[in-house]
């Protein structure tokens, strides 16, 4: 089961468009490195439950078949009007809905969240759950102390048996270093626990009256590879992370035109009429003019248009971008209409009536812009779209 029906709030604005599991890691959606682990260890019968953006993850993934698995939907909503209205049922919630369907859940199962890619070993996992006689096993991950106050923190007693939780603890309280990670193994019996027709959550409801009613309920402390993109700023780490080459499942593509830099099919750039310096990665058909200042960690989509004169630094570019003459970002996101710091601060570029200087590739007449844009960019320059403080 992959849980795909969240609307990503904390992800926002790029999940104003994109759904979550659709989020592209160097241009692949997050989602399909998790179709390719459980393949990779022998789960190929897949429900995953949708709901905002639905069509946006059906119309890419479909029946599953180019991914050598069998995927089918759980829509969460109603239909308005011919349009689907996502009504996410909570992660728990949108189990029961399913098993309540047609009994699909009929042996060790195991649950993975949307926004996340591991690298874990999932039949070790399984193994380990059925050693211990498990209800339901929860996934940890020691981080070091002084990263716990991000997560939520498990507490077990000498034999792993779940006993309490704490969400985002300071340092000085954290009970444990041991981390939640959105991965879960469960025996069939636990519909139990879950009512029908309503909102409930794993985290926040199951697990709680789990541990409330002594179930046999552990978890599983276990060194894998983790990259949360569950907010902005772990979405920019994750990229970060990928150019670095610290992330194993994550081959950057491309051709290595020069050392550090990767891009895809018909990229139009003089290499060495540009200021550039790696890691970075470039879309196909992209164009670069002379003159302009690319320092990695970057990564900038395809069919972009980078003008003279613009520096993209330590930043990340989605695809149909046009970055204006003299536009200079540093540590930003650009998105569609909006540019977005590593904090998740963003700036509506068509309200700051700055759309002439970062906009869609696609458009043909820019225009020039106005005295009064002028005045703007000038005014925002060195903060928003200047020298990135």
């Amino acid at each position: 089961m992959i849980l795909a029906a969240g609307k990503g709030t904390r992800v926002q604005p790029i999940t104003h468009v994109i759904p979550k599991p659709m989020i592209p890691i160097l241009q692949k959606p997050v989602m399909e490195f998790l179709l390719e682990l459980l393949k990779e260890h022998g789960f190929k019968e897949i429900m995953v439950n949708v709901s905002h953006l639905a069509e946006e993850i059906e119309n890419y993934f479909r029946d599953g078949q180019r991914f050598g698995v069998e995927i089918a939907y759980s829509f969460e909503g109603r239909i308005e009007d011919g349009e689907l209205v996502g009504d996410a049922l909570g992660s728990a919630g949108g189990l029961k809905k399913i098993q309540d369907f047609q009994e699909f859940f009929d042996d060790t199962f195991v649950v993975l969240c949307g926004d996340a890619l591991i690298d874990l070993d999932l039949s070790e996992a399984v193994k380990r759950h059925k050693e211990k006689g498990a209800l339901a096993t929860l996934i940890t991950k020691s981080v070091p102390k002084d990263q716990v106050s991000s997560y939520g923190v498990v507490v077990t007693d000498e034999g792993d048996r779940v006993k309490a939780f704490q969400e985002k603890p300071s340092i000085d309280e954290a009970l444990s270093n041991n981390i939640n990670t959105g991965i879960y193994l469960f025996e069939p019996e636990i519909f139990k626990y879950i009512p029908s027709n309503k909102p409930f959550d794993i985290g926040a409801d199951l697990f709680p009256k789990l541990v409330q009613v002594g179930a046999p309920f552990f978890a599983l402390s276990m060194d894998f590879e983790w990259v949360d993109i569950g907010k902005v700023p772990d979405y920019w780490k994750a990229i970060r992370s990928v150019l670095l080459g610290d992330v194993r499942q994550v081959e950057i593509p491309g051709k290595e035109v020069m050392p550090g830099v990767f891009a895809g099919l018909n990229v139009a750039a003089n290499w060495d009429k540009i200021n550039i310096e790696g890691p970075i990665y470039v879309g196909g058909m992209t164009r670069i003019e002379d003159g302009s200042t690319i320092i990695g960690p970057s990564m900038i989509g395809p069919s972009c248009y980078i003008c003279e004169g613009a520096t993209i630094d330590n930043s990340i570019i989605f695809d149909y971008s046009r970055i204006g003459p003299g536009v200079q970002l540093l540590e930003k996101l650009v998105f569609g209409r909006y540019c977005v710091d590593k904090n998740g601060d963003h700036l509506d570029l068509q309200e700051a009536a700055l759309d002439w200087l970062i906009t869609d590739a696609r458009r043909q007449d820019l225009g020039e812009p106005s005295p009064q844009q002028k005045a703007m960019a000038e005014f925002l320059g060195t903060d928003l779209i200047g020298s990135g403080g």
